[in-house]
């Protein structure tokens, strides 16, 4: 996290402290979101996916992707505030006017960016995965929840009762934010953006679960941000379907 800056509140004019978040690059290095201190911050009346993403270039390797805008909520009034960011070749700022195209995380991918690069993975002896056949929505969380576990990930949780059929389920462990998708609908790019958004908020690496596969462009999403992504067929044999699945089931946890 960066240093806190102040924000005051245009509702009540309150000062509210502001940390921006530091996210990880293509590259590895961090990647921070500078604020434009000269831009006023603007109430939040309501939210549109497609315009809560704002464009930043890495300082280290010049890669421009788009990431989460910085919001913070007054503690006085409850009031969101959006934060203006410094546009990417704006003097000054960290990478400015660097070359270096390609993209990071974001939305850059679906435009034909180039993906997360895979690490090279050391493969890890282990004993083959025995599949659960899958008849429930409830037999396909405990698929994952088992998969899981084979991979390494340790004190993996499911929540109680039996899942909702029309939305994804959350497993969680150490490290881990999995969703779990047993509808019968391809998962959409919204879905394997909130995963990866949630392993951020808790320092975690997320994975897909799905019965019904993806979209092209969730699949895309995913290769650009390192998303692992599953598909399990009715036999609960989890199939990875792209370079970061397949890097985690051979290298595990």
């Amino acid at each position: 996290m960066a240093e806190a800056v102040p924000v005051r509140c245009p509702e009540c004019l309150r000062e509210n402290g502001y940390a921006a978040p530091v996210f990880p690059c293509a590259c590895g290095a961090p990647a921070e979101l500078p604020l434009d201190p000269s831009a006023p911050p603007a109430v939040l009346t309501h939210r549109n996916w497609s315009e809560a993403w704002v464009r930043a270039r890495c300082a280290a390797c010049g890669r421009v992707g788009e990431w989460p805008q910085p919001e913070v909520g007054c503690g006085s009034c409850g009031t969101v505030v959006r934060l203006a960011v410094l546009p990417v070749d704006a003097p000054g700022r960290p990478g400015g006017g660097a070359t270096g195209g390609g993209s990071g995380a974001g939305h850059a991918a679906a435009a034909g960016g180039p993906a997360v690069p895979v690490p090279v993975p050391v493969p890890v002896p282990r004993a083959p995965f025995r599949p659960v056949t899958i008849r429930t929505a409830r037999d396909a969380v405990a698929t994952a929840a088992l998969y899981l576990r084979w991979l390494g990930f340790r004190d993996v949780r499911r929540p109680e009762g039996p899942p909702v059929p029309s939305a994804a389920v959350d497993l969680r462990a150490p490290g881990l934010v999995a969703q779990v998708d047993p509808t019968t609908a391809p998962a959409g790019l919204r879905a394997v953006e909130c995963v990866w958004l949630n392993g951020l908020a808790a320092s975690a690496s997320g994975v897909y679960f799905a019965l019904a596969g993806y979209t092209q462009e969730a699949r895309s999403r995913a290769d650009a941000l390192g998303i692992p992504l599953f598909i399990m067929d009715l036999t609960g044999m989890p199939q990875p379907l792209n370079e970061a699945a397949e890097a985690l089931v051979t290298a595990g946890a």
